[in-house]
């Protein structure tokens, strides 16, 4: 399932291409041809996103909304061709202007909502790391008083919002966590760490398109980031993340892994073991 990094560098490219403008939607599956037809030649304001959820706004507060869930895709195309462009798969959604085509396929989700409908989705997340002045102190609220185990509650969107599989088993072996240690037990000191930490690399993950971890390479996109030049990597590695049964990076014993929150957890045992 992409991760909130994926839904933040969406949500920026489609503001790019078409705040300001009225473009055209359509269903060409027309599973969604009521909802395109709401939208359709309104204004396109901005758009946004709070964890894996996007929200894009129309004149006469009608907001597209959507979930991409575990297969859905929002792709955006300039327009190269002479008449319509072509239509592949099933596409749920099509946004177009003469300069781009936006097509989304697949989302487990995608309404028109109203602005009261977006507070209210809004509200039941958690705080995201990659959004203006998050409050970390919500999250922490949440995680001191749970029973649940920390692995489970970074998965939890109404606790962190944007984080998922990967960030959560490669957080938590940054930080050298015990996964299964309930959130009550989590020091302060630990979640300050972990916050930091995704604060950190969630822009480095909208900024390649992928999520960055160990550090040696952390380090080389951090100084390419700073410097402006920021080119997409063409391979990532990461610390545990579906390297079960692989030796660790950092003591050598072998990487493990458990369905944890419905995913499969990867972790060392060896090395996670603070509180």
């Amino acid at each position: 399932m992409p991760e909130g990094h994926t839904l933040f560098a969406l949500a920026r490219d489609l503001d790019a291409a078409y705040r300001g403008t009225q473009p055209t939607a359509t269903s060409p599956q027309g599973r969604f041809a009521a909802g395109a037809a709401l939208i359709s030649g309104r204004t396109f304001v901005h758009a946004t996103s709070w964890g894996k959820h996007l929200f894009a706004e129309f004149e006469g507060d009608a907001w597209l909304h959507v979930h991409l869930g575990l297969i859905g895709t929002f792709t955006i195309d300039q327009h190269r061709y002479a008449g319509e462009a072509p239509i592949v798969g099933q596409v749920r959604l099509r946004l177009a202007t003469d300069e781009h085509v936006a097509d989304l396929r697949g989302p487990n989700l995608c309404a028109v909502i109203t602005p009261e409908q977006v507070e209210a989705v809004t509200s039941r997340l958690g705080p995201d790391p990659l959004r203006p002045e998050p409050d970390p102190e919500l999250a922490w609220r949440r995680i001191a008083r749970s029973s649940k185990t920390i692995a489970e509650l970074l998965m939890d969107q109404s606790v962190l919002a944007g984080v998922g599989n990967v960030y959560r088993s490669e957080v938590l072996f940054r930080q050298r966590v015990d996964p299964f240690r309930p959130g009550r037990e989590i020091r302060r000191s630990t979640w300050d760490a972990i916050w930091l930490d995704l604060v950190d690399l969630l822009p480095l993950g909208v900024a390649t398109g992928k999520i960055v971890t160990v550090e040696d390479q952390v380090e080389q996109v951090r100084a390419r980031v700073a410097a402006g030049d920021v080119d997409r990597l063409t391979e990532r590695t990461s610390y545990v993340y579906k390297r079960q049964g692989e030796p660790c990076l950092v003591c050598g014993s072998r990487i493990r892994t458990r369905v944890v929150g419905g995913r499969n957890l990867f972790w060392c045992g060896r090395c996670q073991r603070r509180r």
